[in-house]
């Protein structure tokens, strides 16, 4: 993988329409990976981002490491998906629903999922992605068209632990792979 100490592609006007990009201020991309495969089907790229929410007189800065990738045969609806907390599920009892899975509640059980077109999402995440965010916790993802992003909120992760990040990311692009439409 390529290596950049910070943003020189223009990373974040490219992300700009996922949820956690249009948070706080004081956007920073750094320690940035680039691969693309050979004939350009699959751009991955690994990255450090920080944004900083200020109110008032305090502000906090939140920071993780971040996979991403570009690829035509993705395909995805527009949805995100984060860990379903306790306000999640007061706010399901007052009627704020997410999409839950019925033949995978633990899935529905760990995740808050949402987005504009409920049928497409249920026809995209298939099984094996459902089965596989059934036993991994704390994940974030969020789909859009050729785009999908994958972190753990607030978690920088060190250097050796990069590698496991990458192996994640490219297992769940496969997995939300488009079969290719033959007329």
């Amino acid at each position: 993988m390529e290596y950049s100490p910070k943003d020189e592609w223009g990373l974040k006007t490219l992300l700009k329409d996922f949820k956690l990009f249009r948070r706080g201020g004081r956007k920073r991309i750094k320690n940035l990976l680039h691969q693309q495969s050979d004939l350009h089907q699959l751009d991955t790229r690994i990255f450090d981002y920080q944004f900083t929410i200020s109110t008032g007189n305090s502000s906090r800065t939140f920071k993780q490491t971040v996979f991403f990738v570009e690829s035509k045969s993705l395909g995805l609806p527009q949805f995100w998906m984060k860990p379903e907390s306790f306000f999640h599920k007061v706010g399901a009892f007052l009627g704020f629903e997410d999409i839950d899975f019925e033949e995978y509640p633990k899935f529905s059980e760990n995740y808050y999922l949402k987005g504009e077109d409920e049928e497409y999402i249920r026809s995209t995440l298939n099984d094996e992605f459902l089965k596989f965010f059934s036993v991994e916790k704390k994940w974030y993802l969020e789909g859009l068209n050729y785009y999908m992003i994958f972190y753990r909120f607030n978690d920088l992760l060190p250097p050796h632990e990069v590698k496991n990040l990458h192996e994640k990311g490219l297992q769940l692009a496969e997995m939300l792979k488009q079969e290719p439409f033959l007329p």
